[in-house]
């Protein structure tokens, strides 16, 4: 029990040792931004200043013109001094636009220095069919990505200049999704609550209560109004009569806050429905919920990919450099497993996993976990090992049965 507390620390200990590149690399590229920011005040300042300085002068020349006087000694000095100024001026801002390149090559060699440039040998190549197949895989990664942020012009440049070709029934889907959240952005319930209706029973098979939110957002919404929309809150209340029974106390809570709405309800026992936390929730909802129903992740796949990869890539790192070491380039061969596990997190686990006992190996489709008559489960590789005589005694129990009575389990 001692050694939790260890192992804890061991954990957090490389954490930060994985941290401390980024660290360094970062306080590299604040100096950076730092001193843009500065160029760009100092450089602001030093334009406005001239531009004055050659507005006086050009109203000076301006008066003398329309006076009709020859340009005096004074007026061409002032104007030689002008074109000195513009001259210094320029200089000095380019000089300082040069001390700045130096810095953006000192975050390039704190890449270098901090981070190993050769990650893509980390995999294989024989992980990818062909390096066509790559390409084409992580364009489509990332127009998915952009789709899903909204950054629909920007997906659609990508696929242009990519020549990757997306089918419209892929695009639709991210296209009204981010038409609805554009909207509920806007505090607009319309097109949620329309889209919601129209796909009402297969909300109700996934035991979603986005529909009732929705429209409890609607009603708190027109509470906020004051008393001049009491009559319609009242009138609007009738949407509630389908989810009585699932949400009966909350429905009663926005109907006694009518009580209070003369008075404001701001000040009163009911405020919290005045919360502007409820937009955000409306939001995660209605993404989670939509995406559930689509068929589509909540999180991009690229980013989950990414925050996935950056966790496991300095075990991998470190693995494929003892794998060279002792000359034993053999062990890593397979395409779809690593040579080691690796923990991501509960984050990341998406579905169940089952690891045969006897074998210690995790089960797939073409080894799948096998339940015997006594209850108890393992692959079937070890099922088909364990076969003796046409007979099969359970590793965990003394019972003898068929092997052919095994049942497939799909957890």
């Amino acid at each position: 029990m001692t050694a939790a507390p260890e192992a804890g620390a061991g954990l957090q200990q490389q954490a930060e040792a994985t941290m401390e590149p980024c660290e360094s690399v970062e306080r590299e590229v604040d100096k950076v931004l730092q001193k843009f920011l500065t160029y760009g005040q100092h450089c602001e300042q030093s334009l406005e200043e001239l531009l004055r300085y050659v507005g006086q002068l050009r109203a000076e020349l301006a008066s003398a013109a329309l006076q009709g006087t020859p340009l005096s000694a004074t007026l061409s000095l002032v104007m030689s001094q002008c074109c000195r100024k513009i001259k210094d001026t320029v200089q000095k801002l380019a000089s300082d636009h040069k001390d700045i390149h130096s810095s953006v090559s000192r975050v390039g060699k704190a890449i270098d220095r901090n981070f190993d440039s050769e990650v893509c040998g980390v995999v294989s190549d024989a992980v990818w069919d062909s390096r066509e197949k790559q390409q084409q895989t992580l364009q489509m990664a990332i127009v998915e990505h952009l789709y899903q942020q909204g950054m629909l012009s920007v997906a659609e440049e990508l696929c242009q200049e990519s020549t990757l070709n997306v089918d419209l029934d892929f695009k639709q889907p991210f296209l009204e999704l981010n038409r609805i959240l554009e909207a509920l952005h806007k505090h607009d319930l319309g097109p949620a609550l329309e889209w919601a209706i129209s796909h009402r029973q297969r909300l109700l098979e996934l035991n979603s209560s986005l529909e009732f939110k929705l429209h409890r957002l609607y009603f708190i919404h027109l509470l906020a109004g004051g008393p001049d929309k009491q009559l319609e809150a009242l009138s609007y209340a009738r949407h509630f009569q389908p989810f009585a029974r699932l949400h009966q106390r909350e429905i009663q809570v926005m109907m006694g806050s009518l009580v209070y709405l003369r008075l404001g309800l701001e000040k009163s026992p009911y405020c919290h429905l005045l919360d502007t936390s409820h937009w955000a929730e409306i939001c995660e909802t209605f993404t989670r919920d939509a995406c559930s129903l689509l068929g589509l992740s909540v999180e991009s796949p690229l980013s989950v990919s990414f925050a996935s990869g950056c966790v496991a890539l300095p075990v991998l790192m470190n693995i494929k450099a003892v794998i060279e070491q002792r000359q034993c380039t053999g062990v890593w061969s397979h395409k779809d497993e690593l040579p080691i596990e690796i923990e991501l997190g509960m984050k990341c686990w998406y579905h169940s996993v089952f690891a045969c006992p006897i074998l210690r190996q995790q089960t797939s489709d073409s080894n799948p976990p096998i339940k015997l008559i006594c209850g108890h489960v393992i692959s079937r590789d070890a099922l088909n090992k364990l076969i003796n005589g046409g007979k099969l005694k359970c590793p965990y129990c003394p019972m003898e049965q068929n092997p052919a009575d095994g049942k497939r389990i799909i957890f």
